[in-house]
């Protein structure tokens, strides 16, 4: 499949993205109050019951939990693309390099992401990580 580049400039996605990567906490100006925010693994055993939150306060909380146990060194994008789908709606590939503290190693991980935008504010997220394998 290819899909276009997300261009951070043009969507909302785009911008959280470069910013959650930066470690920039201004990400959260690009949030939803009510965001609708769920992080699902495919085919693995890790307990995720905990990544998803109902509203920007919950993701702040959230998102200091993955810092801590999955990603205490920070996270590099190998690329991020992806498409407008209309109404502001997005899917997007993002291929990453990180620490992941829960097996103590590096690693790389591909995820896709379903995401909503209104209003320059990011609504809704729900992102399927497909792997997570060592390098």
């Amino acid at each position: 499949m290819n899909i276009p580049d997300i261009n951070a400039e043009n969507s909302v996605i785009g911008q959280v993205i470069a910013k959650f990567v930066a470690g920039d906490p201004t990400m959260f100006a690009l949030i939803a109050e009510d965001i609708d925010f769920r992080i699902d693994h495919f085919r693995d055993e890790t307990d995720i019951n905990w990544q998803q939150a109902k509203g920007r306060e919950a993701l702040v909380t959230l998102v200091g939990r993955l810092g801590k146990e999955v990603f205490p060194k920070g996270t590099r994008a190998l690329s991020v693309s992806g498409t407008e789908l209309g109404d502001g709606w997005y899917l997007t590939s993002f291929h990453q390099q990180f620490f992941y503290g829960v097996r103590q190693e590096e690693v790389k991980s591909q995820t896709y992401i379903l995401s909503h935008e209104a209003d320059g504010l990011l609504d809704y997220f729900r992102e399927t990580v497909t792997n997570v394998v060592e390098t």
